[in-house]
């Protein structure tokens, strides 16, 4: 295998050559995988192989952990003050800023999302991140808690050590960015697997975070499978913490596997199948909008798609009609085109996964309303899908089917509604339709989620916190708190008079 991959791009959004590391990258450099064995990365929109990159396993882990454990005592961690590790971040955060739109093209080229959302939104919002982390580096601080005259003690908040990543294929680098950003600041190393299906965009990264000035081994790559090289993450003595997003399936056994190892510190931001809640008082022009927003966006593969539509029986016809319409208008098709919103699933699985749920919903006596198909004769395309008479026990309506169906529901009272929204395993997001203040609030406060939107979807920003309640999650990402969860608290108690 060629230790570098080059595309040409020649597409009506983007024109350009990238080329790609393919290796492993530990300790500051490209290796190759101790067992040689590679990956091939399939491209959506037609399923052909675009490249191989090399298969990480638990002997690749072993090795990126060790080089991060003695860079963190080395060359990391508080023996770098703050100011200069979010010096480093700021500059990683330029760099890629600057590379942009190959960034994005790469995005579309594995992921099959739009190239226009990837370039105004996914690699923005990657560095708008980068960029808030950088500037916490130097403001991570204790307290001084009084005690009485004899005695003083305060706080510390210090670095953990080496922190394991294992990110998903929905969002590649937001993901990555999500991750590294709060654990670099907090002067954390890590040793990070991106997904095996979409890994193009975290090996691009690499030679910019030697760019950047980040010393060997702060920062390990290493792409596999998550049955391998994810389980020797979650599995090593080394790696004090890991954090994860991905399925509740996945999110258990890490978890099981960082308890029975050295009962490491986890995050887990997993699934969840978030109601979106429309009174009849709403702008029906902009809730449409918003609520094809929130199941829609990037193909209905987000945890917090709104796959469970709630209308309230006053307007369900007419909304269904306009959210038909707008449906009906959205452009199924290729990453690259211009005027395209909707692009392939990411793989033959996931096609395969959502064509399974849509057959499952029409066994349960579910109605088609739109869609419910597959999308041309190439690739991962499925159709966008809103199914109507939909029954609480539904598999539609239960169970995570990470694409883009629908399943819509009529409702009378809020009382009725807050019950149905909160029948479910998860608890990750909601959003709430209504022009009365009161109820907004009240139903917001009422559905069990770590995030409730008002009048808008899948909105999320930087600085506040996100993360799931129930088997949606454990902790926050983002803003100031995620970064508790990449510091340990120490308290420092002196003695100043106490005599035995």
């Amino acid at each position: 295998m060629s230790s570098t991959f080059t595309y040409h791009f020649d597409t009506p959004t983007y024109k350009g050559i990238s080329t790609v590391p393919t290796n492993l990258f530990i300790n500051g450099k490209f290796v190759e995988p101790v067992e040689k064995g590679t990956i091939d990365v399939l491209n959506p929109v037609n399923g052909s192989v675009i490249t191989p990159v090399a298969a990480g396993t638990a002997a690749d882990i072993e090795i990126a952990a060790q080089a991060a454990k003695k860079a963190y005592k080395e060359c990391w961690g508080l023996k770098v003050p703050g100011a200069q590790r979010g010096g480093m971040l700021s500059k990683l955060a330029d760099l890629l800023e600057a590379n942009a739109d190959e960034f994005a093209a790469l995005e579309a080229l594995d992921v099959g999302k739009s190239f226009t959302v990837a370039r105004t939104a996914d690699i923005p919002g990657s560095v708008a991140v980068l960029r808030y982390y950088a500037g916490w580096a130097d403001k991570i601080q204790g307290k001084t808690i009084e005690t009485n005259d004899k005695k003083m003690a305060y706080t510390r908040h210090e670095p953990i050590g080496v922190v394991g990543a294992i990110i998903p294929w929905n969002y590649p680098l937001s993901m990555l960015s999500w991750k590294i950003g709060p654990a670099l600041a907090a002067g954390n190393t890590v040793v990070l697997k991106p997904s095996e299906l979409t890994p193009l965009t975290a090996l691009r990264l690499c030679p910019l975070l030697v760019e950047a000035g980040f010393p060997d081994g702060v920062i390990n790559i290493v792409t596999g499978y998550g049955s391998t090289a994810g389980q020797a993450i979650s599995e090593s003595m080394i790696i004090e913490k890991v954090a994860f997003t991905g399925s509740t399936l996945v999110g258990r056994k890490i978890m099981e596997a960082a308890a029975k190892s050295n009962l490491k510190k986890v995050t887990l931001e997993l699934g969840g199948k978030s109601p979106s809640i429309i009174f009849d008082d709403v702008d029906l022009e902009q809730t449409v909008k918003w609520v094809a927003h929130g199941i829609f966006m990037n193909h209905g593969q987000a945890c917090t798609a709104g796959s469970r539509i709630f209308i309230q029986a006053g307007i369900y016809d007419a909304f269904l009609k306009k959210f038909t319409d707008h449906t009906l208008s959205l452009k199924v098709g290729d990453p690259f085109a211009k005027d395209t919103y909707q692009g392939p699933q990411v793989s033959q699985t996931q096609f395969e996964r959502i064509m399974g749920y849509i057959k499952s919903g029409k066994e349960d006596g579910a109605t088609i309303h739109v869609g419910g198909e597959r999308h041309g004769e190439n690739g991962y395309f499925v159709q966008p899908t809103i199914f109507t008479e939909c029954k609480p026990t539904m598999k539609i309506v239960r169970e995570e089917i990470f694409g883009p169906v629908a399943a819509v529901i009529k409702f009378t009272t809020e009382e009725e509604v807050v019950e149905q929204a909160n029948d479910t395993l998860y608890g990750l997001a909601c959003s709430v339709f209504t022009r009365d203040i009161d109820r907004a609030i009240r139903v917001a406060h009422s559905i069990e989620a770590g995030t409730a939107w008002i009048n808008c979807a899948n909105f999320v920003d930087v600085n506040v916190p996100f993360g799931g309640f129930k088997q949606s999650g454990i902790g926050r990402e983002l803003g100031e708190y995620a970064l508790e969860h990449y510091t340990n608290v120490k308290a420092v108690h002196i003695n100043i008079g106490h005599r035995l």
